[in-house]
């Protein structure tokens, strides 16, 4: 039997999806290099079945922020793997299949972007070639693959830029508004596993797309036919620009524009720990922390660019075990506090010294909260919000981040701004306040305000004059952005924040853990939890699927003995944010519950997971009080969330 044949009798006998037939069958003859056909060979030979319906059961879904998926396949064939890869390197090919990120896939999702950009550029009336923006990490083919994006878009008829080698995804959206680009692209799958990669894109704003644009590059890579994307698969890059040390030194200028007191940094020594976890924080936050006044010791086994991760589980800063390497070095040298990055470095995670001269790990809910109420202190002190607070100035937050936050904002006297999972979200307000003072300023006095040139203080004032200022904004999971001089989360920048800090806290006499205290002396104790199910491949999203819709058909009303007294469907309802702008319909539920507590639910936007985001809280008046309420919220926390993932089981078995 023919490979065909064989594909063709294991979809009558239900080992492949129908889906999965079509496809392969589609893909086998579209003429695609020898590789991948040998590939599709060897897996039907060892009749991988479960492997091919993983691959091919789909396409890879675009987004509205891009892609993001496996891009080594749980069973390498021997044609992917090449020499390089048997030898414990890279690959030769990224896995073949339509529900991975490859060649194929990559080429698909430029050429889509290429065709929306240039139509929008026409509609618009601007005849301008559509300016592309590249950045990679260091994950298996992500040069391969900024460098195959570059020459696609030049071959359309394009400009591309690409960098030297790897750089932040902060630093992508910088560039995007400092080259005045149309659009950008980052070659990364952040902290997932050493397996994937993933394609985030951005508009002109320097922001991942939100409406209208989504949805229409969405539709434009749907619609690229198969049978193109083989005439774009060897690389030409003679018309790609890359980008030298002005890029890289203006991006640092602007992120060093964190620091809201430099005083801070020279009224003491400040020592850091600092890893980039094998990815690309050292190649701006370094830079920025010593620039500062830091003392800073890298973790040398860490540092290295590496596509494997080999010396953690995860790269991901909010693990402790990714940290553990930063720690033993801090504790062996006696420094300060413990900062590290994930491998495209928007994302930064932290341990700092306690009363007890320990280090203690913080949540992303803890790092946003201590950034937000020291921001907002700043800007009092140094006269660039007012001492009572003003609701022409705002922190952004998403609905999954701690309700402390809330509180926080309320005791300044600011806005909050609770926006959608995703930092695009954010960014989305700060272009609505940045547009907003352009128009007002061009319609009441006739000037066309270059925005990025502004000087902060300035643009502080006239925000408040005519729109609303963005201080801060953060999101749960590790994501912090500082000002609007970029337009998504700043790992390097955070780094700069929480270094501030932890300068200031000392030059006191104290620390971090304590300023943490005196916030829930202030506000009251608030304890957050998660819980992650992994739901895989094909019969996994199904699952995730079947959760979300039974939540919608079939809300829940109780927990055990602990009842539903709110349940807000986002999909449904029309939910309004603290700007009354209308919040966009999308699947994500948040419950209200009897003891108090609450939580949301959503499937993730970047790995195979069902996210649920339990918060509790407890008051407090007394310092004497706290360690008691701490332990009883942790204690009741702990139990509602396994009652939630109990249910949310039963829901996902059907």
């Amino acid at each position: 039997m023919t490979t065909l044949e064989k594909i063709t009798a294991a979809g009558r006998s239900g080992d492949l999806l129908p889906s999965t037939v079509e496809n392969l069958t589609a893909w086998l003859g579209a003429g695609l290099p020898a590789w991948f056909t040998a590939s599709v060979d060897e897996l039907v030979g060892k009749s991988a079945w479960g492997e091919l319906n993983d691959r091919f059961y789909r396409y890879l879904e675009f987004g509205t922020g891009g892609m993001r998926g496996r891009t080594i396949g749980v069973v390498s064939t021997a044609a992917e793997q090449g020499s390089s890869g048997a030898s414990g390197g890279s690959p030769a090919h990224a896995a073949a299949g339509c529900n991975v990120l490859n060649d194929f896939t990559l080429v698909r999702a430029v050429v889509g972007l290429y065709r929306y950009v240039h139509a929008h550029l026409e509609q618009s009336g601007r005849p301008d070639a559509p300016k592309l923006v590249i950045a990679h990490d260091v994950r298996h083919f992500s040069r391969h693959f900024c460098e195959l994006a570059a020459s696609v878009w030049t071959r359309l008829g394009g400009t591309a830029f690409i960098f030297s080698g790897p750089r932040s995804t902060p630093q992508l959206s910088f560039s995007v508004r400092w080259l005045k680009a149309h659009c950008g692209v980052v070659i990364t799958a952040s902290h997932n596993p050493p397996h994937d990669n993933g394609f985030k894109a951005y508009f002109d704003d320097g922001a991942q797309v939100v409406p209208p644009h989504d949805t229409g590059i969405v539709k434009q890579v749907n619609a690229v036919p198969l049978a193109e994307l083989a005439g774009f698969l060897v690389h030409d890059l003679g018309r790609v620009i890359t980008l030298g040390e002005a890029a890289d030194e203006a991006y640092l200028a602007a992120a060093a524009g964190a620091v809201i007191d430099p005083s801070v940094f020279r009224q003491t020594e400040l020592k850091v720990a600092f890893t980039n976890i094998h990815g690309t924080g050292g190649v701006s936050s370094v830079p920025l922390l010593q620039r500062a006044g830091c003392t800073v010791r890298e973790v040398a086994a860490q540092s290295a660019f590496d596509a494997r991760f080999p010396t953690v589980k995860s790269p991901n800063p909010e693990n402790a075990e990714a940290l553990a390497l930063a720690v033993a070095l801090a504790e062996k040298e006696g420094l300060d506090v413990v900062m590290a990055t994930d491998p495209d470095s928007d994302r930064m995670g932290c341990a700092v010294r306690g009363a007890d001269g320990k280090l203690h790990l913080l949540t992303g809910n803890q790092i946003g909260s201590l950034l937000a109420d020291y921001r907002l202190t700043k800007f009092k002190e140094r006269g660039l919000i007012p001492a009572q607070g003003s609701d022409r100035v705002a922190i952004i937050k998403t609905f999954v981040t701690t309700p402390l936050q809330d509180a926080i904002g309320r005791g300044h006297g600011v806005k909050v701004i609770n926006t959608l999972t995703g930092f695009k979200w954010i960014a989305a307000k700060q272009r609505g306040y940045e547009d907003r003072l352009k128009g007002a300023l061009l319609g009441k006095q006739g000037i066309a305000l270059d925005f990025d040139a502004t000087p902060l203080t300035s643009r502080a004032r006239l925000l408040q004059e005519h729109s609303t200022f963005y201080a801060f904004g953060c999101e749960e999971s590790y994501g912090y952005l500082p000002n609007d001089s970029l337009r998504d989360k700043d790992g390097n920048a955070a780094c700069l924040m929480l270094a501030e800090v932890c300068a200031w806290v000392k030059a006191r006499g104290s620390n971090v853990m304590a300023y943490l205290d005196e916030l829930y002396l202030k506000y009251g104790y608030f304890l957050e939890g998660t819980i992650n199910l992994y739901y895989e491949g094909a019969a996994g999203a199904a699952k995730i699927r079947r959760i979300l819709d039974t939540y919608r058909s079939a809300p829940p009303t109780a927990f055990g003995d602990v009842r539903v007294t709110s349940f807000e469907d986002f999909g449904r309802m029309d939910i309004r944010d603290a700007d009354g702008e209308l919040i966009p319909k999308q699947d994500l539920y948040f419950v209200k519950l009897a003891n108090g507590y609450s939580f949301a639910a959503r499937g993730s936007g970047t790995e195979p997971k069902m996210k649920f985001y339990v918060f509790a809280s407890a008051p407090v008046k007394h310092a004497s009080e706290l360690p008691a309420a701490k332990a009883a919220v942790k204690t009741e926390l702990e139990r509602v969330k396994a009652l939630i993932e109990a249910d949310a089981k039963r829901r996902a078995e059907g």
